[in-house]
């Protein structure tokens, strides 16, 4: 089954302008022909070295809050491929030794077990602190995800260790939001429940896609039930699913998805479901399976909800005919009710959720119409934004990267793409809303088969995929700022009212 590739490489009904495909063919060119390399010399192959010998690298500073973060990476045995290009995993010991200066690296964090897919958690660390990290594996030195295509830094918030082979690299703890803790929401999306490849791109034969290892289960279920529990594990109160929660919308695919997310808790009390486009209602099967998979099979797809003084409001932005594959689009009565809503209680501090982004900047690929919502309703959104100094954050997903973005004409509202939690990097962003302001900061999910799959899907688009979904820098996926939200309750949540209208 095709994923959805087809947002950041969308169909040629919605092309791109001549300069993005220039710039994109360039850059996919060396994978291409590596891609082609692969496929005349056959698929998997091992090498005669010694087993002991590794390789540590894929380094990645994931999370970054005022007190704590997460650093990744893969061990794998030089000279070996596993059929996609990609070292076979060492399973061994892995730490991270970091402190506030660069030879002195006198702390050290290290995993409960030996693994290939390393995942350590730096605590205590002091906001607006400066610090030095190296990670190791066995002697071995971890190396960072390059980057270069972005101009962006996977491993630290300056360049401080970069063209070295090993660092240490540098970040610098940012503060923590003003005054007390409210609330916690998980941001995901693209669960894509129902696929079977990754990655898959239509009419671009070499670029084959990445699927599960046979035996194993799908991978997007591993990944959303994943998801599910590290949001748990990290204080989510609430969580909000931005789209695509199937592959292609149907019935049994969206009663799966609805029993993962289940453990979270309620539909429309602990949880909020909107449509993406592979979401759609599908004219083969006579009904619109997401309305009937979540909402009963009535009412709008679309709503707002007072949470305490918080204001959540779902855009269904695949309210229209199509393939999937052309750009957003709200009807003409889900648009007039969000800007009325908007004007009713400028003020109320809101969360906006779709699946559809409003706009789509520095992306390696190809920025064609179906990678966002329809340019005229995304401009009447923003003029809605400019003129409701309550809203605060649109969360977006589609796109299957993290992005942050401020736009001059709502400066106080921020953008936030999401990365798909299907396949690499895998998971969520956590939302900490305080009285004074709100930290955004992505999470990988972490259970020892999401971590596996995860990597094994960094392959995706011949090796590129990293410099897409990852985010160009460290504040794509990790931000503060500071807005007043003082007046939400801090207590625990439950819906309040029925759906609004």
């Amino acid at each position: 089954m095709r994923c959805c590739f087809s947002a950041p490489l969308a169909a040629l009904s919605a092309l791109p302008s001549p300069c993005e495909v220039l710039r994109s063919g360039a850059l996919f060119a060396p994978s291409l022909l590596r891609a082609a390399a692969g496929a005349l010399h056959g698929s998997a192959r091992k090498s005669r070295r010694h087993p002991d010998t590794l390789a540590a690298v894929h380094l990645e500073l994931v999370t970054l809050t005022e007190d704590r973060a997460i650093i990744t990476w893969y061990t794998g045995i030089p000279g070996t491929d596993d059929g996609l290009g990609h070292m076979l995993p060492a399973v061994t010991e892995g730490e991270v030794v970091y402190g506030t200066h660069p030879a002195r690296l006198d702390r050290s964090a290290a995993e409960g077990r030996p693994t290939a897919h390393h995942h350590v958690e730096l605590t205590g660390l002091e906001p607006g602190q400066t610090y030095y990290y190296q990670a190791r594996s066995r002697g071995a030195v971890a190396t960072p995800t390059p980057l270069h295509l972005v101009r962006g830094n996977a491993v630290g918030t300056n360049l401080y260790g970069l063209g070295t082979s090993g660092g240490p690299y540098s970040f610098t703890t940012p503060q923590p939001p003003p005054g007390r803790h409210l609330l916690s929401i998980a941001l995901c999306n693209d669960l894509h429940i129902g696929e079977t490849t990754a990655g898959l791109m239509t009419g671009v034969p070499l670029m084959r896609g990445v699927a599960q290892e046979p035996g194993l289960a799908p991978y997007p279920e591993i990944m959303s039930r994943a998801l599910v529990e590290e949001a748990r594990r990290r204080g989510a109160d609430l969580l909000l699913a931005a789209g695509d929660i199937t592959a292609g919308g149907a019935l049994r695919d969206l009663a799966e998805a609805k029993r993962i997310l289940d453990g979270f808790g309620s539909h429309g009390q602990d949880y909020f479901v909107v449509r993406g486009n592979h979401d759609r209602p599908r004219r083969d099967s006579g009904g619109d399976a997401f309305r009937e998979g979540f909402l009963g099979g009535e009412g709008p797809a679309y709503f707002a909800r007072d949470l305490g003084g918080l204001r959540i409001v779902g855009l269904d932005t695949y309210e229209k005919d199509g393939n999937g594959a052309d750009a957003g689009g709200l009807g003409a009565e889900q648009l007039a009710w969000f800007r009325a809503r908007l004007k009713e209680h400028r003020d109320q501090p809101t969360i906006v959720f779709g699946h559809h982004p409003l706009t789509v900047r520095d992306s390696v690929f190809p920025v064609a119409r179906g990678q966002r919502l329809g340019r005229r309703q995304a401009r009447s959104i923003i003029e809605a934004y400019a003129a409701a100094p309550g809203v605060f954050l649109h969360h977006a997903g589609h796109t299957h990267r993290n992005k942050r973005t401020i736009l001059p004409q709502a400066p106080h509202v921020t953008l936030q793409e999401v990365s798909a939690a299907k396949d690499y990097p895998g998971g969520f962003c956590l939302l900490r809303i305080h009285s004074g302001g709100y930290a955004l900061n992505h999470y990988k999910t972490s259970s020892a088969a999401a971590r596996a799959w995860g990597e094994r899907s960094r392959r995706v688009a011949g090796g590129l995929w990293p410099h897409h979904a990852l985010g160009r820098s460290v504040t794509d996926r990790n931000s503060m700022t500071a807005h007043d939200l003082s007046g939400i309750s801090p207590v625990r949540l439950a819906a309040t009212g029925p759906t609004s209208r």
